[in-house]
This record gives C-alpha cells, structure tokens and sequence, in this order.
C-alpha cells in the first residue's frame, strides 16, 4: 500500500511492538471480552487482540489490505473481519456484541467513530483508542476551556474521558504530521438520546452568542425558549446570558430536561 493512499485515508499504521504492551495492559484485556477494532490495518494490534480476547471483530475499509490481513488472522478462529467504513456498519448486530473498543482509529473519523459506539454499542463499558492529539483532548477537555465542546459533551455525558499517554510519532509508518494520544473512556451511563444530541449540538452552534440566544436561533425553535432558557440557567445557578462552554455535561442535560418539562 503506497504513503500516499494511507495518507488519503487517515491511515498511519502502528509498527511499534512496545507500545501493544502499553495498550494491553491500559484495555485490561481478558479472554471473555469481546473487542471492537476500528481500522485493522496490517493487522499488528488485531493479532494481539486475538491472542488475548474471547473474540475480536476488526473493520477495514481500504480493500487491498484485504489479502495481508486475513493472512495475518488466518491462525485465530474467534476474529471476524469486515471490509467497509465502520461509519455504514450496523454496530448493533455484532455478534457476539462487542464489550471494548480498542484501535488505532483513522483520524479523520475518530470522534465520530467514538461517538457513535458510545450511543450504538451500550455494551462496551472501556476505550482505549489512538487518536491525533487535538481530538483527544477535545473529547476530555472541562468546561470552560477552549476545547470543550460537542464531542466533549457526548462523550462526557456517558463516559469517563481521560487523556492516557502521548505517543510519539515514530511509532507510525508512515509518520504522521500530526502528534497522537492514547485515550481511555470508561462508560458510566447510557449514551445521549437523540433529543440530548440535538440540544446539545443547538447550544454549541453559535459559539460567540450566550446560550439562551443560540437556542432561540436553532431550526423550529419554540416560541420564548429564549427567556424559558435565561430563567433556568439563573435557577442553576448561573446568569442568564451564559455561554454553552461554560455549563459541564450534566448541567447540560438537566437544562434540556427542565426546557422540555
């Protein structure tokens, strides 16, 4: 596979071995689970999965890594590999349905990937996943920084998010412009119903407007959600004219429940 298509798909494959170590020891890996691997690649990550898992199910979307890695889990008989974007798979009918994500994600899918095993997979209760190192701390950033935002919230509403460890760049091939992190989320509840999304993306969609007007501006806004929203925030303790980065996940959440009451 050339450095150019690699690149054209998001795609720097892991050649450290040292670092499969690092990954299975933070995945607390055991044989009854059941991982999802997003991005197979050469196969490197997916045979240690499979060495130490009950099954893995690994997703591949470019073709021509087909051959390469089906020789490189031709020896386990619990793997079961998919060829297509993950973004069109049917997450819910895995079987058996999956209990951990672990992967070197491709970047230019990997909030959304999380994103959605978050909300389509209530069965998986760990991450460790490598992303580039901006995406990784805009799922963990806190309130009121400059990366908080949409990802931070969904991921945060279910999850624990925590930045595990930087990895350098010279664990790739090929080697990527941008630095990446491992990150970890440990699921604490159920992911955001569609309505919470909806909210949640209706807040954040006007970052230099306080909330309350970035409500009133959303498509088939309620008449007087403006000042429904200003009234509740001062009722949570804050002034009327708040900006969205500033309220954490659940106060988020409780904000949507009390407009929708």
């Amino acid at each position: 596979m050339s450095t150019r298509r690699a690149r054209d798909l998001g795609q720097n494959f892991l050649v450290d071995r040292n670092l499969l170590d690092v990954i299975e020891r933070l995945a607390r890996l055991d044989e009854e689970d059941v991982v999802l691997e997003i991005g197979g690649g050469r196969g490197i990550l997916s045979q240690r999965l499979a060495e130490r898992v009950g099954h893995v199910h690994v997703v591949e979307v470019d073709p021509r890594l087909e051959r390469e890695l089906r020789e490189a889990l031709a020896p386990f008989a619990d793997v079961t590999l998919y060829l297509g974007d993950v973004l069109e798979l049917d997450l819910a009918r895995l079987r058996p349905p999956p209990t951990k994500v672990v992967a070197n994600l491709p970047y230019g899918i990997a909030a959304t990937a999380i994103l959605r095993t978050i909300s389509e997979l209530p069965g998986v209760t760990r991450w460790v996943v490598m992303v580039q190192r901006e995406v990784g701390e805009r799922l963990a950033a806190p309130a009121g920084t400059g990366a908080y935002g949409i990802p931070s919230v969904l991921a945060q509403l279910a999850c624990e998010v925590k930045v595990l460890r930087r990895v350098p760049r010279t664990v790739f091939r090929p080697v990527p412009n941008v630095d990446s992190v491992l990150v970890g989320l440990e699921r604490r509840g159920p992911g955001a119903d569609p309505a919470l999304r909806e909210f949640v993306r209706d807040a954040f969609a006007h970052r230099r407007k306080a909330l309350a007007g970035s409500l009133a501006l959303a498509p088939g806004a309620d008449e007087g959600v403006r000042e429904r929203a200003r009234a509740a925030l001062v009722e949570l303790g804050h002034p009327a004219d708040v900006r969205a980065e500033r309220l954490a996940p659940e106060e988020l959440r409780v904000l949507q429940r009390r407009l929708v009451s």
